[in-house]
């Protein structure tokens, strides 16, 4: 009977280091998977305030929160099965999966850099996002989930990549993991940072000369926050979108432009303390390049495309009939105020 207790206290000591060990395995592939996702990550927080922006301030953090759990069930409902059957069945399908989400990154990033060059802003980006046209709360919400979705499932992805060795249960853990933590902390920070100018206001409100003093630099800092983390996005989707190209032609086989860029990166590598930091900067840069390139590319091709599709022409067509009315209409005000006075033969008036 001991001998049987003994045995069976074993067993249960066994399997507690092997749920220990695939805790840690899950832990540590998380936290890889997660920082290499990084990039697409500051682009999800940079997005994101922007769909709540002009919104009433009571209206922000529900609005906010309709968000994050549309993020999470994308995650966890949609992309975390479908990962795992491709991963499953048709493994050799996830190279080119994430060169399609790399090539997206490349694209908007570009897109953004060119606007930026152009100092091209529409009516759409001027106006907030509350206000474009007669589109309700849930509306903009929807819209806001859609563009998660997309930027979901190229974290999700890039996660998924990063540990292509582990067991499917174990890959399943790793991206509920990654899923849960990244929507929390991007959607917290979105949170802290549409509120923050609230939060300004409020302790400008107060007695304190200090309180009033840091409450008026939160609200005179949060644009140039905003523009910072917008910025930094930019340059972390070419980043990231480069570096997938970059790795994706090489695991395709060609290996060029890989090579190029490490034999760029070799020399700093022998620096001592500060080699690696500096190998990875090149690295970095080369990618940020080769995102910039490629997405220039695709977007020279994509635009015209949009630009012919029924719905963009028929706006077009409304753009320019309203830019004619409101000419006709501004040269009717011109002529009627270029007209004398009619003279009154009546005399003068009472």
């Amino acid at each position: 009977m001991s001998g049987g207790l003994v045995a069976l206290l074993d067993d249960i000591a066994a399997l507690a280091r092997i749920a220990a060990a695939s805790v840690d395995d899950v832990a540590a592939g998380a936290a890889k998977a997660g920082a290499k996702a990084a990039g697409v990550v500051i682009d999800d927080a940079a997005v994101t305030p922007q769909y709540v922006s002009g919104a009433d301030p009571s209206r922000e953090l529900p609005m906010i929160k309709k968000i994050f759990w549309g993020s999470l069930r994308n995650k966890l409902l949609i992309i975390l099965p479908a990962l795992l059957l491709i991963s499953a069945f048709i493994p050799w399908t996830i190279p080119f999966i994430l060169m399609l989400g790399g090539t997206y990154l490349c694209y908007e990033g570009a897109e953004k850099v060119w606007h930026k060059l152009r100092g091209h802003h529409s009516a759409d980006e001027d106006s907030p996002a509350v206000d474009r046209g007669p589109e309700a709360e849930s509306k903009v919400v929807k819209g806001a989930i859609t563009t998660d979705f997309i930027l979901s499932c190229e974290i999700m992805v890039i996660a998924m990549n990063e540990v292509p060795d582990a067991s499917l249960w174990v890959r399943a853990l790793i991206l509920i993991v990654v899923a849960i933590v990244i929507t929390v902390a991007v959607y917290g920070a979105v949170a802290l940072i549409v509120k923050m100018d609230d939060v300004g206001m409020h302790l400008a409100a107060k007695d304190s000369a200090g309180s009033q003093r840091f409450g008026e630099l939160l609200v005179r800092g949060m644009p140039a926050v905003l523009g910072a983390i917008t910025f930094i996005g930019t340059i972390a989707m070419l980043w990231v979108g480069g570096h997938i190209m970059l790795q994706g032609t090489h695991d395709l086989g060609w290996h060029t432009l890989y090579d190029l860029v490490h034999a760029l990166e070799h020399p700093f590598a022998g620096f001592a303390v500060v080699g690696g930091f500096l190998a990875w900067l090149v690295n970095t840069l080369c990618s940020a390049v080769l995102g910039v390139i490629w997405g220039t590319i695709v977007m020279a091709v994509v635009t015209p495309l949009l630009k012919a599709l029924p719905s963009n022409k028929a706006k077009a067509n409304e753009d320019h009939g309203h830019g004619h009315a409101d000419s006709a209409a501004a040269d009717g005000n011109h002529a009627a105020a270029a007209q004398p006075p009619a003279k009154n033969d009546g005399g003068t008036a009472s």
